[in-house]
């Protein structure tokens, strides 16, 4: 009864640890998929600023990626440091799952030596027949000859257990030497993580001080991209405004507005309208290809001009040249107009608005249906710069809404 608690015992343990183990590796692979994707988005950024020109130096959308890639930069190392501590937990753990598996090991091979002795005294022939006829009666003989032959087998029993721990000893100590291989690239992976960090922020300051010794022209920039900010929101505010006037005033089919003012839907682009808003969340990027949000939705406080504030209706995303914008939803394409350096490009969908600008070419015309992910046109490329940027917003009716809250 002793032997199969110590028995129960071990196989407690040893199932206790693997599910610690188990427990541990699932943490890391969910650690090691993060920062796969930290380091992808590294990569991403890296392409986009590789693509900018050397007149794109010393630019506020360089160093807004420059400060997106530390970002990143600093993420990996964190996730590389939280996979660090949880290595050691495993090596800790490993290590005490061995010692207890060795001490049991030590305790089975004294029974063993000890049961070997107790054979030694019976391990004639005479004397095992003297053992069985010495009983007192023909039953007691019977049972001294299964005690025999069942402690035989118990013998064999915990020789091949020996033989099993030994094996789950010797794999442990291989699962130790792997687990401490796999620290060591961690802790080089590391090494070179943060040697590029401190490239990228010695980058960033040095960017940062020549902006600095450009105030003026910094200045400049930040007034035209204000006020360029400004006149396309007057200008697509117009446009909205233009579409809601014509939907109030055409009596050919039957239409009702959701709000007092509001563009007046017929019954398809009232559906359509609830099926946009039931997507929110879920709508695909407006464009292909890789990409960074450079400039988020709503009004900031500038980065390097503390006194100015900059009100963005939409999102700026920087990619890569080449890439298309592609509608996010099914729709009517209702407006496409001239922008600077470019076209934008407005899809309705019931009274919410998609909006794509800074387009070189369109592929749609004017009245068109267009279905999502179907390609609207050609993002600009800054021949200057380098950059590719393309502005998009949602709105309902006249009211932006944050896009980010709405796309996948």
């Amino acid at each position: 009864m002793t032997n199969m608690r110590n028995i129960r015992r071990l196989l407690c343990l040893i199932l206790l640890f693997a599910c610690v183990k188990a427990s541990g590796q699932f943490s890391l692979k969910q650690l090691e998929a993060q920062r796969k994707a930290a380091l992808e988005e590294i990569e991403s950024t890296q392409q986009l600023l590789n693509e900018t020109s050397s007149l794109a130096q010393n630019s506020l959308n360089r160093l807004n990626l420059i400060s997106e890639q530390i970002l990143a930069r600093k993420k990996v190392i964190n996730l590389l440091n939280r996979e660090i501590v949880l290595i050691d937990r495993d090596i800790a753990a490993i290590n005490k799952e061995l010692t207890a598996l060795e001490e049991d090991l030590r305790l089975q091979r004294e029974k063993y030596v000890h049961s070997l002795q107790n054979m030694q005294m019976r391990q004639t022939t005479q004397n095992k027949w003297l053992f069985i006829l010495s009983a007192d009666n023909f039953a007691q003989s019977f049972r001294r000859m299964r005690y025999l032959h069942e402690y035989a087998e118990w013998r064999k029993q915990q020789a091949r257990q020996i033989i099993e721990k030994k094996e789950i000893i010797r794999q442990k100590q291989l699962e130790m030497e792997s687990t401490r291989a796999e620290k060591t690239t961690l802790l080089g992976a590391r090494e070179k993580e943060s040697g590029l960090l401190q490239k990228e922020e010695s980058t960033q300051k040095k960017e940062y001080r020549e902006l600095n010794l450009k105030q003026k022209t910094l200045q400049e920039q930040i007034r035209q991209k204000k006020k360029q900010a400004e006149d396309l929101n007057r200008q697509i505010e117009r446009l909205i405004a233009s579409e809601i006037d014509s939907s109030s005033k055409d009596g050919s089919v039957s239409r009702r507005a959701d709000t007092t003012g509001g563009y007046a839907m017929t019954k398809e682009e009232k559906k359509l309208s609830d099926d946009f808003a039931s997507n929110r969340g879920r709508l695909p990027f407006p464009l292909t290809g890789k990409y960074r949000i450079v400039n988020t939705f709503g009004e900031h406080q500038h980065p390097f001009e503390k006194r100015v504030t900059v009100k963005y209706n939409g999102i700026e995303i920087q990619t890569t040249s080449g890439t298309e914008a592609q509608a996010v939803f099914q729709g009517v394409v209702t407006t496409i107009f001239v922008v600077t350096g470019g076209y934008g490009v407005i899809v309705r969908h019931g009274n919410y608005l998609s909006i794509y600008i800074n387009l070189s070419e369109t592929y749609v015309k004017t009245g068109a249906r267009v279905t999502t992910r179907e390609k609207l046109g050609k993002i600009f490329t800054n021949p200057e710069t380098g950059e590719t940027m393309l502005h998009f917003e949602i709105r309902k009716e006249k009211e932006a809404l944050n896009p980010e809250l709405w796309l996948n």
